[in-house]
């Protein structure tokens, strides 16, 4: 039997089959029993160790996420875990006269800390990500330098906080009558909350919103164009990185008993990067490993050293810096992107296979009602383009109707790609006009005009090479779901999951690639990578398909097959606008050609005048052997 082919019974039913697990699922489920034993088992030094190496994951479960996976880097999360801890700390050991009447319940409440710790985290990241989230470059990482140095002082120059000699005496933690009062109940209580923000992790990345995230990553422009918000999923991966830290700023202070700004330092921000580093900063599991890995070797090397050398100092800094840079020569994956790799390579999955248990069919997505065949969906009206003194466009002028397709061609530096561009609301005109459905769009942005329905391709592939040919293509739907970030946390956006998915299979069918819809996008020919681009861009349900190249690259076979779907989306009422330099494939398909040279319009009408206009042979198809 194939690989990922259903077997089928005697009646042609597929043969029930075994829940499948998924690598996370049997980590959890080896994971689950072994940490209920733990404090059974280990004396209460090892409990304690464990119980530290728990918040610091939870911590760099965020910067995983943050920096891993989005492509952000911040060396401001020891700070946010300081926020958490000390506005805990603070209600833990103040008493009720000292709060405002309204708020005295507050008082020695950990609940009311949690609570307090979670909104002013959340309020300050908010405010910080608001700013620091528009850099780019270094500019980024050196913004969140700079604001956890500013929070880190702060800590220390509160009064009400206990200046730098901090805030001590934190009661026993007690939950629901519950006493967490010995290492061995906060144990299983932080692994708990670990495991259960690892699991929403999970969750998030494989959902729609996750898609955005993981978009950050090199695809930025690309997503824009889907309909995805960059922005806000910068937010969004800093706000719940942020979240993380308040969770383990809370276990911290009622861990420690005490709060001072030593551990919310910068270089404790630094570290958590190292963790998140040595783990695996873009595997969800690397949180875990690297917190462990970190905390394991300082207290291995500072029990070592000092017997090697003779004498006592901070030598472990030095070896741990130098193990680290030889990790990363040979691991830049880290721990867990090794054994991933591992893994990945035994489970091998034969490209063609299709596994349609993972993809059961699902209700279709509501589609967008089409404009009557004929008429006018896109209007260019005296388009010019300056840049400085150079004219890339002048005076262009034309329309695309629905049912119809029109070529843009001319030869290299004519001005096709900067036409292309403003058409896409990429690139704006200095004068003239563009309307898209009768409505004026120059000066909109790409990601407005995807949820229009104006959909396109790229010159140069755009996608993401480590993720699948599905979820590239799904991409293209994403402003046909709704699921935040709480539903898709916590599972309730499966359906809509399903539906986006299955959309995405239909897609990748219809251009041909309905085999490789597991395989890595990166692996993919540059032929077939314009098809999956083709297949996303029809994911986003467009009534205009701008298409840059799409015959790039392609064999005769698949140039065939790429003109027989154009054909059949141009019968559906869809019009569609390509820029191509090969000449046979335009001509045996298109309605009407659009011929530049120099940003100028030369000739305009259907393929058979073109072949024959002089103009455009000395322009153009003259040269050309």
């Amino acid at each position: 039997m194939k690989p990922g082919v259903l077997s089928k019974t005697s009646a042609g039913r597929p043969a029930p089959s075994m829940p499948k697990l998924s690598p996370s699922g049997w980590i959890l489920l080896a994971l689950v029993p072994l940490l209920a034993a733990a404090p059974l088992l280990l004396p209460t030094y090892q409990v304690t160790l464990a119980n530290n190496i728990g918040i610091f994951a939870l911590a760099t479960l965020g910067l995983v996420l943050l920096t891993g996976v989005a492509g952000m880097t911040s060396f401001g999360q020891a700070a946010f875990i300081g926020v958490s801890a000390y506005a805990t700390a603070y209600l833990a050991t103040v008493t009720a006269a000292d709060l405002p009447g309204p708020l005295a319940w507050m008082a020695g409440s950990p609940l009311a800390g949690l609570a307090v710790g979670l909104v002013l985290t959340l309020a300050i990241a908010t405010l910080l990500g608001a700013v620091t989230l528009r850099l780019s470059g270094h500019y980024l990482p050196l913004g969140t330098i700079a604001w956890g140095l500013s929070l880190f002082y702060l800590f220390g120059n509160l009064e009400f906080l206990g200046g730098h000699t901090g805030l001590s005496g934190i009661p026993a933690l007690s939950l629901f009558g519950i006493a967490f009062d010995k290492a061995e109940a906060l144990f299983y209580l932080i692994w708990a909350i670990l495991l259960l923000a690892v699991v929403a992790t999970l969750n998030l990345l494989d959902s729609r919103v996750g898609r955005a995230i993981r978009a950050l990553r090199g695809g930025q422009r690309m997503s824009e164009s889907m309909g995805v918000d960059s922005f806000r999923a910068k937010m969004t991966a800093f706000l719940v990185a942020a979240l993380y830290a308040g969770l383990a700023g809370w276990l911290y202070a009622y861990t420690q008993r005490f709060v001072s700004p030593a551990p919310f330092s910068l270089q404790a921000g630094i570290d958590f990067l190292f963790m998140a580093l040595i783990g695996g900063v873009g595997q969800v599991w690397g949180a875990v490993i690297g917190a462990a890995g970190v905390t394991f070797a300082k207290q291995w090397l500072q029990d070592l050293l000092p017997h090697l050398l003779g004498r006592s100092g901070n030598f472990e800094a030095i070896v741990f810096g130098l193990l680290i840079v030889l990790l990363m020569q040979h691991l830049p994956g880290g721990i867990a992107g090794w054994i991933a790799k591992l893994f990945e390579r035994r489970r091998h999955r034969p490209t063609g296979a299709v596994d349609d248990v993972d993809l059961p069919d699902a209700e279709p997505l509501p589609r967008r009602a089409m404009p009557a065949k004929g008429e006018v969906v896109l209007e260019a009206k005296g388009i010019t383009r300056r840049f400085g003194g150079l004219v890339a466009n002048r005076d262009i002028s034309f329309t695309v109707r629905a049912g119809e397709i029109l070529a843009v061609i001319g030869p290299n530096g004519a001005g096709k790609s900067t036409l292309f561009n403003q058409l896409s609301c990429v690139d704006h005109p200095t004068s003239g006009e563009i309307r898209f459905l009768g409505e004026r769009i120059d000066g909109r942005t790409a990601r407005a005009m995807a949820g229009a329905g104006l959909s396109r391709s790229f010159q140069h592939v755009k996608l993401l090479p480590s993720m699948s040919v599905l979820e590239n293509v799904a991409i293209g739907a994403h402003l046909r779901g709704s699921k935040g970030v709480a539903a898709a946390a916590l599972r309730l956006d499966r359906a809509e999951e399903a539906r986006l998915l299955a959309e995405a299979r239909r897609q990748l069918v219809r251009v041909g690639l309905g085999q490789y819809l597991h395989a890595e996008a990166g692996s993919l020919a540059l032929g077939q990578q314009r098809l999956l681009e083709i297949a996303r861009a029809l994911c986003a349900d467009p009534c205009l398909l701008l298409l840059d190249e799409p015959a790039a690259g392609l064999r005769f076979l698949e140039k065939q097959a790429l003109a027989e779907l154009l054909v059949r989306l141009r019968s559906e009422g869809m019009a569609i606008l390509l820029v191509e330099h090969d000449m046979d494939f335009v001509m045996g398909l298109v309605d009407r050609v659009y011929v530049m040279e120099f940003g100028e319009r030369i000739a305009e009408g259907p393929p058979e005048t073109i072949q024959t206009n002089p103009a455009v042979l000395e322009a153009y198809l003259g040269g050309i052997e």
